[in-house]
């Protein structure tokens, strides 16, 4: 399996052509599996799920996706997670790949002492904010193609939280987005790249539980 960090700012198309690629070599036994984590300038993506209603303000560009969901916005201050793994060798179950990842970006949060959680009903990565507000932190979005994963997880460092309002995101408009930043906590990319590493064993692990449900 590959590892790979990308500095600076990748463009989302060029990076979606790059997975694309990545995810069909996988799927043809071609390549390694890959964890990508980058960056992205502004960009608002729309999940195959998006309502143009919910694009407010096209202030940056918007892309179609591809992957499942609504519109969200990923930018500078965001770690950007891109999986392209064969869920053919891990049970085949979508569901429970969706469950781990999630799992895995609340215990990498957890060791930078910020406690997250997932909220029934709601998928994506859930903390409270100052207020005591349950706020969204961290987006999940996938695609699934030859029982090979695309795309990933997105999780607010310290991002330009104003760059959200263009869009309602992922289309829950009830409760806010936060980031690291806001919650008082200020965290390299770096920082929580090492949390990813520490923690992505266990995410692993938990990955077997598909294979445990077809036993």
């Amino acid at each position: 399996m590959e590892w790979r960090v990308t500095p600076g700012l990748t463009d989302y198309a060029t990076a979606l052509d790059e997975m694309e690629r990545r995810a069909a070599a996988v799927a043809a036994g071609t390549d390694r599996e890959l964890i990508w984590l980058l960056e992205h300038p502004p960009v608002y993506t729309a999940g195959t799920s998006a309502d143009s209603a919910e694009l407010i303000d096209p202030r940056f560009p918007v892309v179609r996706a591809g992957r499942g969901g609504r519109y969200t916005y990923h930018g500078p201050g965001q770690r950007i997670g891109y999986l392209v793994l064969n869920l053919a060798n891990r049970g085949r179950d979508v569901r429970c790949f969706v469950h781990a990842v999630e799992g895995w970006v609340i215990a990498a949060l957890a060791e930078m002492g910020i406690a997250a959680f997932r909220a029934p009903g709601r998928i994506g990565i859930w903390t409270y904010d100052h207020a005591g507000t349950e706020a969204k932190i961290g987006a999940i979005g996938v695609r699934v193609r030859r029982w090979t994963t695309m795309h990933g997880f997105s999780v607010n460092l310290s991002p330009d939280l104003s760059h959200f309002g263009g869009i309602v995101p992922c289309g829950i408009a009830e409760f806010p987005v936060t980031s690291a930043k806001a919650l008082g906590a200020e965290y390299a990319l770096e920082t929580f790249d090492a949390a990813l590493a520490l923690t992505f064993g266990a995410f692993l692990e938990s990955l077997t539980c598909a294979r445990e449900n077809e036993a």
